[in-house]
């Protein structure tokens, strides 16, 4: 059992808890038959919906029984202690969610009012901080010279899993959106049960780790590939059933090779300690790091461990907050609304399937690529994180006016623009979060500041989505055709998206000096 003791192993279970529990991100599948089974209207839909986002995106609880049961040393120190126990928790709540979910719209219970809907929709949704703390938190701790790598593979997998299981849903749901939900509430219950045991904290740092980050970062790049081509495929000529199982087969043989990875990493570490050549922090990559200007500057920032109170008080959380508002929150509601934008364009089947599908494609390129790249520049040329959030949401507001247009396409390449952007604020704010606040305490405040995309996504989605789609839709069943019915909208999301840029704007100005004085304790470390 020594070689499942290795933080390569964690990764890679990790990397599978990851892929099977972004069901958040295929409610476009299954919105309609909510809508109709429940006899709900648009805003109600909303309503509903941004519950779901409320659980998935509000995770103090999360952070504080992580830091509870977790944040020792090598965090695995009794049975009731460990990341797997902040996983088993989430897993309750998965199947609890999405289990009432599936009897209330296959009819075995009776309709049940809406706020107990919601209730159903929030359990769904609060499964994810327990997972996302337990595996993120996990992962900054095991890699932490490579965070940004780490937290964009990890995130990445989130945002593709939405593409896994809507291959899923095409060949063991028989079309049916009602077996889905069932699907969701068991496959993955069982999936996680059996990965959560292997995920563990190990706080080193060993000079091969960038290398074999590499590898899974390569890996991933072959996974997205290949789902995108197998979706193009499906869209464009279509695929017989044979097809998509043996797509679906050989989908599960590459999502099983980080565990290559693993047994490569395990192998060179026995035989660096063979060899007596120990392991040691890579430094060399940031040698041409800015230097410090004071020997206080590197005591700041290797004691840098700020509790959730501590945090809340500073203005960087703030400008954070704010930006997290326009950003998280508009994207929130385009995924959410994405369907019913098709459906008023007119859209078939097949290409609304598509889009979900195509969302999850551009979501974990958005996690895993700000991930990898800031990562690159921070070390090589010592660029603050923040400058690619400031330019990932302003080009998330261009994306929204792409929409908006209505014009034949716009949904594919502005839902293109604004996934990759979605997705990047996911692995660049948690980054940035341990960075400035530290390590110690961020599960708790990544996810208070992540209360800001449920916030932002009830404004933009029942305050402006729903309110002005509403005000323009037929009476008698509650639908809208044409490009008038999201276009006043998607204008205003991209003025918000416009404005998170320029708060990412003012806290790059802020951490310019911090981020200097970080790579260079990288140096000294």
């Amino acid at each position: 059992m020594e070689f499942a003791n290795t933080k390569w192993v964690a990764a890679a279970a990790s990397i599978w808890i990851q892929s099977f529990s972004g069901a958040s991100y295929t409610f476009g599948i299954y919105s309609s038959v909510l809508k109709s089974s429940q006899s709900y209207d648009q805003s109600t839909l909303d309503t509903v919906s941004v519950y779901k986002d409320i659980g998935a995106n509000v995770g103090i609880l999360s952070g504080l029984f992580y830091t509870a049961v977790a944040s020792r040393k090598s965090g695995n120190g009794g049975f009731f202690s460990g990341p797997w126990l902040v996983i088993f928790v989430g897993l309750l709540q998965w199947f609890v969610g999405y289990g009432f979910i599936w009897m209330a719209t296959s009819g075995v219970i009776p309709r049940p009012p809406v706020a107990m809907m919601c209730l159903f929709m929030f359990f769904a949704g609060h499964c994810q901080p327990f997972f996302n703390t337990a595996i993120v938190v996990t992962a900054v701790r095991n890699f932490s010279d490579y965070g940004g790598t780490a937290v964009g593979i990890m995130k990445g997998y989130l945002g593709l899993s939405g593409a896994i299981l809507v291959q899923m849903y095409h060949i063991f749901c028989g079309g049916d959106p009602r077996n889905y939900i069932l699907l969701l509430a068991v496959v993955p219950s069982l999936l996680i049960l059996t990965l959560m045991p292997f995920v563990r904290t190990y706080d080193t740092v060993i000079a091969g780790d960038k290398k074999h980050l590499n590898g899974l970062s390569a890996i991933s790049l072959i996974i997205v590939t290949y789902l995108m081509v197998v979706i193009l495929v499906e869209n464009i000529i279509g695929m017989s059933m044979p097809m998509k199982i043996c797509s679906f087969t050989f989908l599960l043989l590459l999502l099983a090779s980080p565990l290559l990875v693993a047994v490569r990493a395990q192998r060179e570490e026995e035989h660096r300690f063979l060899s007596l050549d120990f392991p040691v922090t890579e430094r060399t990559t940031l040698l041409d790091s800015p230097k410090l200007n004071s020997s206080s500057d590197v005591k700041d920032v290797m004691t840098n461990d700020m509790n959730v109170l501590e945090a809340i008080c500073t203005t960087n959380f703030w400008l954070l907050f704010v930006a997290m508002i326009c950003g998280m929150g508009s994207g929130l509601a385009t995924i959410n609304n994405i369907r019913q934008m098709g459906e008023s364009l007119r859209y078939s089947t097949v290409q609304l399937n598509s889009l979900v599908s195509l969302w999850s494609i551009w979501n974990f390129l958005g996690r895993f690529g700000s991930g990898y790249i800031s990562d690159t520049y921070l070390h090589s040329h010592g660029w603050p994180r923040p400058v690619f959030m400031a330019i990932t949401l302003g080009l998330m507001a261009i994306g929204h006016i792409v929409m908006a247009s209505g014009l034949l396409g716009s949904l594919y390449i502005g839902s293109l623009l604004v996934g990759l952007a979605y997705g990047s604020q996911w692995s660049l704010m948690p980054t940035i979060t341990s960075e400035i606040f530290g390590v110690l305490h961020m599960g708790t405040i990544f996810y208070t500041i992540s209360i800001a995309s449920p916030v932002g996504s009830y404004f933009f989605s029942v305050k402006v989505i729903g309110y002005l789609y509403d005000k323009v839709a037929s009476e008698d069943d509650h639908s809208c055709y044409g490009n008038h019915c999201f276009r006043t909208s998607f204008l205003i999301m991209a003025a918000m998206a416009l404005l998170g840029s320029l708060v990412a704007l003012v806290l790059l100005l802020r951490t310019k000096k911090f981020y200097a004085t970080l790579v260079a304790k990288r140096i000294l470390k």
